[in-house]
C-alpha cells in the first residue's frame, strides 16, 4: 500500500470489489491519526521555546511513526483476511469429511478476520494515548491538530469495532468471543477518553 496513491486506493475502496473495505478504512483512519501526532511532535522538536519537551516529543514522534506504518500494514492485512474468509465458503462440502474441514477452515478464518480489526483498534488506542500526552508538552500552535489526531483515531476504533463485532456472531467458541469482546471494550473506553480530549481542545481554542 505504501506504493499506491491515495486516489488509486480510494478507487479500489469505492469499487464493487469486497476488499479493501471497512476494516481497511479503519486502519487508514488510525494511520492518519498517527501521522498528525507525528506532525505535532515534529513541530515541537528543535524549537528552543519547547526545548524542555524535546525528549518527550521525540519519543512520541518515533512511536507514532511506528504506529502509522503498522496501521498501513493492517489495512492490507484486513483485506487479505477477508479474502481468505470468503475463500473458505467456496470449499467443497460434498462429503462429511469435506464439511468438517470446511467448517474448521471457516471458524479459523473468521477468528482471523475478527483479530485484524481488533489489532487496528488497539493501534488506534495507542495513537489516542500519544495524543493525550501532547497538550501542555508540545507546540500549542498546533493544538487543534492534536484534537484531529484523536478524532481520527476514534473513527478508527469505532470502525474497527464494527468489523470485530460482525465476525463475533459467527464464532462458536465462547472463550474466543469473550477474549475478543473484552479487549475491544478496553479500546472503546480509550476512544471515550479521546472524545474528552477533543472537547477540551475545542473549549480551549474557543476561549
Amino acid at each position: 500500500m505504501n506504493d499506491e496513491t491515495i486516489g488509486s486506493w480510494l478507487d479500489q475502496l469505492a469499487s464493487s470489489a469486497p476488499a479493501p473495505g471497512g476494516g481497511a478504512a479503519a486502519a487508514m483512519h488510525a494511520a492518519i491519526g498517527a501521522a498528525l501526532v507525528s506532525m505535532v511532535a515534529n513541530l515541537t522538536i528543535g524549537k528552543s521555546a519547547y526545548a524542555v519537551h524535546e525528549e518527550h516529543a521525540v519519543s512520541v514522534r518515533d512511536r507514532a511513526e511506528a504506529l502509522r506504518h503498522k496501521a498501513i500494514r493492517l489495512a492490507a492485512d484486513d483485506a487479505a483476511a477477508f479474502t481468505a474468509l470468503m475463500a473458505t465458503y467456496r470449499l467443497p462440502k460434498e462429503t462429511a469429511e469435506q464439511k468438517a474441514e470446511r467448517g474448521a477452515a471457516i471458524r479459523s478464518a473468521t477468528e482471523a478476520a475478527a483479530g485484524v480489526p481488533l489489532e487496528i483498534a488497539a493501534t488506534a488506542a495507542e495513537v489516542i494515548e500519544l495524543a493525550e500526552s501532547l497538550p501542555g508538552r508540545s507546540n500549542p500552535n498546533v493544538l487543534s491538530d492534536v484534537a484531529v489526531a484523536a478524532s481520527s483515531a476514534v473513527a478508527a476504533v469505532e470502525s474497527a469495532a464494527v468489523n470485530v463485532e460482525i465476525n463475533l456472531g459467527s464464532l462458536r467458541d465462547a472463550a474466543v468471543k469473550e477474549r475478543l469482546t473484552t479487549a475491544l471494550a478496553e479500546h472503546l473506553r480509550v476512544a471515550d477518553r479521546a472524545r474528552t480530549l477533543v472537547a477540551d481542545v475545542r473549549r480551549e481554542i474557543n476561549q
